[in-house]
């Protein structure tokens, strides 16, 4: 049994000086000292050996794996002290400096702030508020009675029967508008929610919507306005139409088209031939909205509006998929 262990014993140690690297060295400590290596197995051989040898050479079994365990930690120790030096020596400090990888603004982060600057410039405030919305605000004020069945084409996501998470921003008018009296001029951007996935739909996308309310204010206003918000997002020259729509808080309420950005009008597969691209949605701001937060409908008149962000981004950067925005592809995002 001693030469035994007097054998492994040195095979070990010639071993241990020839592993190199962190990966040998810890083959070479798994193969003596793991829990089916030489050594346990020297030590679990002791139980074969007569009575009388088997304290001398259980003591010289444990004694072996003590000197090994100490011989693979100082061996440990000694080629991470190599491999650093080695690393240290290998720097080049006269070489240029690598210039570090910046990042940019998500293209809907770009086109959001477009957005609301263009309308700044035109004098309005923004207004923030809640994405988790009370139904009052988000349907009931904004003239969506119970069982209403315009509330079908919102796909809301339900909270509770009667907390929803937001489907538009306009709330924040009706919030602003219980808050302020005439003269209101704000825009409300932000994030909005609906049961809807395809390739021009996502559950959660971006908005921004307008609203204003004065004495006066009739549909060429909002005519004007939209316009000129065109022209600053888009090419100057860019034309707009105006369609009949439906729109519970709205009357009259149009769809907004502007001309193909694409082929300029003459038709292609995006406009489906037409030459038009719908990008929002408008109208005279509903009696019965005005008359939910205490406005005196003979004296006010307003107007608001909707756009999606995704929508502007996808027609101003050419994108056929809007879920190209979401999914973090670095490839897709580091072209704008």
């Amino acid at each position: 049994m001693n030469d035994r262990i007097e054998a492994v014993r040195q095979k070990a140690l010639a071993d241990l000086s020839a592993a190199g690297d962190p990966k040998t060295l810890e083959e070479t400590q798994v193969r003596y000292l793991g829990r089916k290596g030489e050594v346990s197995a020297l030590l679990r051989g002791v139980s074969s050996l007569p009575v009388e040898e088997r304290p001398e050479a259980g003591k010289r079994a444990n004694a072996l794996k003590q000197e090994l365990a100490k011989a693979f930690e100082d061996a440990k120790k000694r080629l991470e002290q190599s491999l650093g030096k080695k690393t240290a020596e290998g720097i080049d400090v006269t070489l240029p400096g690598r210039r570090p990888v910046l990042g940019r603004l998500h293209p809907l982060t770009r086109v959001m702030e477009e957005i609301c600057e263009a309308f700044i410039r035109l004098g309005f405030s923004v207004a923030e508020g809640p994405e988790v919305e009370a139904d009052y605000y988000n349907f009931e004020a904004l003239n969506f009675p119970p069982e209403h069945p315009a509330r079908d084409m919102q796909d809301t996501f339900f909270i509770s029967e009667k907390v929803v998470l937001r489907t538009h921003t306009s709330p924040l008018q009706v919030r602003t508008m219980e808050k302020t009296s005439p003269p209101v001029r704000i825009i409300a951007p932000g994030k909005v929610y609906r049961c809807d996935s395809d390739i021009t739909h996502t559950p959660m996308f971006q908005q921004v919507e307008g609203l204003v309310v004065d004495e006066g204010i009739r549909f060429s206003d909002l005519k004007g306005v939209l316009a000129s918000f065109v022209q600053q997002v888009f090419d100057p020259g860019t034309p707009l139409r105006f369609r009949p729509s439906f729109s519970p808080f709205t009357e009259p309420s149009a769809e907004v088209d502007i001309g193909c950005v694409m082929c300029k009008g003459e038709g292609c597969r995006v406009c489906g031939q037409t030459g038009w691209l719908e990008i929002l949605g408008a109208g005279m701001v509903h009696p019965a909205v005005f008359e939910n937060v205490g406005y005196d409908t003979q004296k006010y008149t307003g107007f608001a509006f909707g756009l999606g962000v995704e929508r502007i981004a996808m027609l101003k950067y050419g994108i056929d998929d809007i879920r190209r925005f979401y999914e973090n592809d670095a490839r897709f995002l580091g072209q704008f």
